[in-house]
């Protein structure tokens, strides 16, 4: 197991460069079991989810080519349903093979997900609607069994957003005979990569970028090659760490319109932020001013940046709220960063935090993917030398983060226990 060691380093300066977006790799790779033959992803980073990901399809049947930035999936003997438990248990992501194996083989036996503990994150959305589209779902210890001889168009009300639900019930309903429509889908960007490959494919799914979306059934797709979106949530962390440096940071090859909140947010505390098409530079405040948040689905802040802009507050000339509407049990991050000398204290679903001069150095442990992020940039700011252990939540999802760090400015370095 690897942990960090962290010296204080708030000199950063230079350019950074964004990686692709992970949460958008793992629905396209199981909508690649969709269409038989060889489909490639461009812009995929190393990352411990995607090759866990990889693995699973390899169980399903296709064959998986995994190289730093480059994967190909083909998919033509895809014939195994079952993603077994061993597997789905390290991800919550591994859900997304449900739609597109009852879609192609008309079942489906997939493990009850695991992945990172963020508090209850339910299922039941996407049972409901696959159930809608003319899917028979039984659970029988501890798996979701769907079957299906034919899945029919149907009118669908997600009772609230749901990003996951959302694209799994596009991918379950390519192959569905009629229209289906969703009601109160989700909006996020990674949705809207995921509709612009299977329309790549040869679906035929109107409606991207709203909350309701219409898909009309064909009969097969084809594979194909694409280019994946860069990582709004690397990209913000990145802009957080130049919010929380003492020079103007650039982060490259992002996408601004996918992170509008956050660049409000940072404007509001007191930095500037130079937008350019690929590219934001965030100029540090001389004093960061408190402010408030409160997460929301796309277009409002995203939960997955919660517990890193928590950090930045850490530091602010007063006092900030940040309320968590996605996942109200998200605050993990706060025990470890309270042993960094931070004063933050939760009721609920809202944390309160009183801004302190300086952060100190002790030894912490990540909880999850993004609270792992968090506690590198406490680090980063705090005085003395932090150490983070299990750090291997921090592997999922951001590709090297000391190595891309390290180069402008941090002093981090993995260390093996």
């Amino acid at each position: 197991m690897d942990r960090f060691i962290i010296e204080h380093s708030r000199d950063l300066s230079g350019t950074i460069t964004v990686s692709g977006a992970k949460n958008a790799i793992l629905p396209i790779m199981a909508a690649s079991l969709l269409a038989p033959g060889k489909s490639v992803l461009n812009n995929v980073p190393n990352l411990i989810d995607l090759r866990t990901m990889a693995h699973l399809l390899r169980v399903i049947g296709a064959r998986v080519e995994y190289d730093d930035g480059y994967m190909s999936i083909d998919s033509k003997d895809v014939c195994y349903p079952e993603a077994p438990y061993e597997l789905v248990s390290k991800m919550r992501a591994s859900i997304y093979v449900l739609g597109p194996l009852l879609a192609r083989l008309g079942k489906a036996r997939v493990s009850f997900p695991g992945g990172c503990a963020i508090g209850t994150r339910p299922v039941d959305m996407h049972l409901q609607a696959l159930e809608a589209l003319g899917a028979n779902i039984e659970i029988e210890n501890g798996y979701i069994a769907a079957t299906a001889k034919q899945l029919h168009g149907a009118d669908i009300y997600f009772k609230k957003s749901s990003v996951g639900a959302t694209i799994n019930t596009l991918m379950a309903a390519v192959f569905a005979k009629g229209t289906t429509h969703l009601h109160n889908a989700a909006m996020e960007p990674e949705v809207d990569t995921t509709i612009d490959f299977l329309c790549k494919m040869g679906a035929k799914i109107s409606g991207k970028s709203t909350t309701s979306i219409t898909i009309e059934g064909i009969k097969d797709l084809f594979p194909v090659q694409m280019d994946m979106i860069p990582d709004r949530i690397e990209a913000g962390t990145f802009m957080i760490a130049g919010a929380l440096s003492h020079n103007p940071i650039t982060v490259c090859n992002c996408r601004p319109d996918h992170l509008l909140p956050l660049i409000d947010k940072l404007r509001e505390s007191g930095c500037e932020v130079d937008v350019q098409e690929t590219s934001i530079t965030v100029i540090p405040a001389k004093k960061i001013k408190p402010t408030n948040i409160i997460t929301l689905p796309h277009p409002g802040f995203p939960t997955d940046l919660q517990a890193q802009f928590t950090v930045l507050m850490c530091l602010a000339d007063g006092v900030s709220f940040v309320e968590d509407t996605i996942f109200p049990d998200r605050f993990m991050h706060v025990a470890e960063l309270n042993r960094l000398q931070a004063d933050i204290q939760v009721n609920r679903n809202v944390a309160r935090i009183n801004g302190v001069p300086n952060l100190g150095g002790a030894e912490v442990m990540a909880t999850d993917l993004r609270a792992s992020a968090a506690l590198v940039l406490a680090g980063m700011v705090a005085e003395g030398t932090t150490t983070v252990s299990r750090i291997y939540h921090i592997d999922r999802g951001y590709d090297r983060i000391e190595e891309k760090l390290n180069k402008i400015g941090a002093k981090i370095r993995r260390e093996k226990v």
